[in-house]
């Protein structure tokens, strides 16, 4: 480490000593003004061996405990730095020099567990519903919903999906150690849009290390650290991926295509369907257009493929205009504009009814293939659709639109004829 940035630290850590609680907030804002101090900490943090590692964590440690949100942001931008120096030391099975670490990341865990009062927090998340829009999604493009008295009787109803308790950690074991570790990567996916590029580029290379460490993959990427294989859960991977593509869609291209393909790499190989199925879903949204863009100073956003708005009916659709033109006819009449096959009546079906000029009854007032009127028809077949028996009527109704169902289907089967002359080759 150079003396120029360990006096730059050194600096730091004589600064806050003496820093009074009323200057707290001022001083929390003036740390974006110095440039050399963020580069100088994460060069103590990559030594594990060197003599500002205890004083530099324990001074991010009260940052974090101060409750200004600047100043745990300021310390969260240094997570994944952090989670890296810790796995590889406990890869490497020399835990005395990463106890400074293991302390800061369980006491930023055991602060961010409880509320203010004390007392434990249950995070909440509600699932959003398919049959409303939303920004990923219109109800209408993803296809027919049957309105069973299932959907209807769930229509409307949310899911809310509840994390915690979590239970107060003193030390990491084998156990609890991804436990911990999800949650803090949970805290920093919190404040993805505060995190500057080198925290991004820090995240990607984390979980491009988790990931290769001990396989084959690793020699292709050249990484010459670690060879032991870091174990990891489907929902550390998946938190990783959340960050990934953040940074992806925030000029961090390169390193993020390289991060999301070595996490579903693992995710293979490990067989974790929850990392699969979010980091292929990831993967498929973006395109290579949308990426090109270098701008690491804007807005911070996260691109989403909108689905188009466009209505598109299905020819089978049952619509107001359908109903309304659809007229029952008794099983077994013949009516005249319709062609008897078998001495039942086809007569003219229009499925969606979008088209053509209508009458207050819903009729059309396109002429017919025989040159009457529709009234004409109208008149010849009023006395055929009243029923004097409700029974017989229903039962009627039932049969007609069986057999239309199946009178349709033939039709639609003919292929490239016409509809009549369908009927009449039948």
């Amino acid at each position: 480490m150079l003396a120029m940035d360990q006096g730059v630290v050194e600096e730091w850590l004589s600064e806050f000593k003496t820093l009074p609680d009323s200057a707290v907030s001022t001083y929390a804002a003036s740390l974006k003004d110095k440039g050399a101090l963020v580069p100088a900490l994460y060069k103590v943090i990559r030594e594990n061996y060197s003599d500002l590692l205890e004083p530099v964590c324990h001074q991010l440690f009260e940052f974090y405990r101060s409750g200004e949100p600047q100043l745990q942001r300021f310390t969260l931008q240094f997570l994944p730095e952090l989670l890296w120096s810790l796995l590889s030391v406990s890869a490497a099975r020399d835990p005395h020099t990463s106890g400074c670490i293991e302390a800061l990341l369980l006491g930023i865990y055991n602060l961010e567990i409880v509320d203010k009062d004390g007392q434990s927090k249950v995070l909440s998340f509600t699932v959003p519903s398919l049959s409303k829009p939303s920004v990923y999604h219109e109800p209408s493009t993803i296809g027919s919903m049957a309105l069973t008295e299932g959907a209807l009787a769930n229509h409307g109803l949310s899911r809310v999906v509840y994390s915690g308790p979590h239970l107060q950690r003193e030390t990491f074991t084998a156990q609890n150690r991804f436990e911990v570790l999800t949650f803090l990567l949970l805290c920093y996916n919190a404040a993805l849009s505060y995190m500057s590029s080198t925290s991004l580029q820090s995240l990607c290379q984390l979980s491009s290390r988790v990931c290769i460490c001990g396989y084959p993959r690793q020699q292709m990427r050249r990484y010459k650290g670690i060879n032991t294989r870091l174990t990891v859960t489907s929902e550390f991977l998946v938190q990783l991926i959340t960050g990934i593509h953040y940074a992806l869609c925030n000029g961090e291209v390169d390193l993020g295509s390289k991060a999301l393909d070595d996490v579903l790499y693992r995710a293979q190989l490990e067989l974790f369907p929850e990392a699969l199925l979010v980091g292929n879903a990831i993967k498929s949204s973006l395109h290579s257009a949308a990426l090109k863009s270098n701008n690491k100073e804007g807005a911070r956003s996260i691109q989403v493929e909108i689905t188009p708005t466009s209505s598109r009916i299905s020819r089978n659709a049952v619509t107001s205009l359908s109903i309304r033109g659809h007229r029952w006819k008794r099983h077994g009449e013949t009516v005249n504009d319709g062609t008897a096959v078998g001495g039942v009546a086809i007569p003219e079906i229009n499925v969606t009814g979008v088209s053509g000029d209508r009458m207050p009854n819903g009729d059309s007032l396109r002429p017919r293939p025989d040159g009457r009127s529709p009234t004409d028809g109208d008149m010849m077949g009023a006395t055929s659709e009243v029923s004097m028996d409700p029974r017989g009527h229903d039962s009627s109704i039932r049969l007609e639109v069986r057999r239309q169902k199946s009178v349709r289907r033939m039709v639609e089967n003919e292929g490239s004829g016409s509809a009549s002359t369908g009927r009449n080759q039948y």
